[in-house]
């Protein structure tokens, strides 16, 4: 059986929730196909949330890996093309650590590209009516040591496992009052669920354009 491991956030930053782990739940109950789907809670800790994700694929060996973080005043979902080895929090993370210009993996390669089909996502969320756009940086906070963290150990093992990193907005609560734009978690998980549904399906990415020009 086909093996999907979906992974969310813990809240940070002052938020009482992440819309990022309230979203994989929901997408792993309204999923309809033959594929066991996992779920996990990752902590916004740098020292932390690699391990997890590392023990996660050797327990689980899935076959594909679509890690989820919030991306606070995104105004559409966003697939991201690129981890970079680099620590540079702006603010410190759940345990109080914030590395500033450290690298994720001492000696690593310099980044990993997504092994999702990216572009044939955004095409299927955009067919779906959900906002989404391919993003050229996950950043260079938990988000972008989690997606950098997952791509290294895909690429050290034997297995085929697809892998990537999704951002979502704030759930309209955390941005009522605010001018930040927002996405309701149902949208979220659906867009979630495209997205894992195009990469069981499609293995050559579309040629299609999605790259930016600053």
């Amino acid at each position: 059986m086909t093996t999907v491991l979906l992974t969310g956030f813990e809240p940070f930053g002052g938020e009482t929730t992440n819309p990022s782990w309230s979203a994989v739940q929901e997408a792993k109950r309204d999923w309809i196909g033959r594929e066991d789907i996992h779920v996990l809670e990752l902590p916004v800790d740098f020292a932390t949330a690699g391990p997890a994700v590392a023990a996660a694929l050797d327990t689980l060996r899935p076959d594909l890996v679509i890690c989820v973080g919030q991306a606070g005043g995104a105004a559409s979902l966003q697939v991201e093309r690129v981890a970079i080895n680099i620590d540079d929090a702006r603010i410190p993370d759940n345990a109080g650590r914030q590395p500033i210009d450290e690298p994720v993996i001492a000696g690593g390669p310099a980044a990993y590209f997504s092994t999702l089909p990216i572009k044939a996502a955004v095409e299927e969320l955009t067919r779906l009516g959900i906002p989404a756009v391919i993003s050229q940086t996950a950043g260079t906070f938990a988000c972008n040591h989690v997606f950098y963290r997952l791509m290294h150990e895909l690429e050290g093992s034997e297995r085929n496992t697809r892998g990537g990193f999704v951002h979502v907005p704030f759930a309209p609560g955390q941005a009522a009052g605010t001018r930040y734009a927002s996405m309701t978690v149902e949208m979220m998980a659906r867009g979630i669920t495209a997205i894992a549904a195009t990469a069981l399906s499609t293995f050559v990415d579309h040629k299609v354009a999605g790259g930016a020009l600053y």
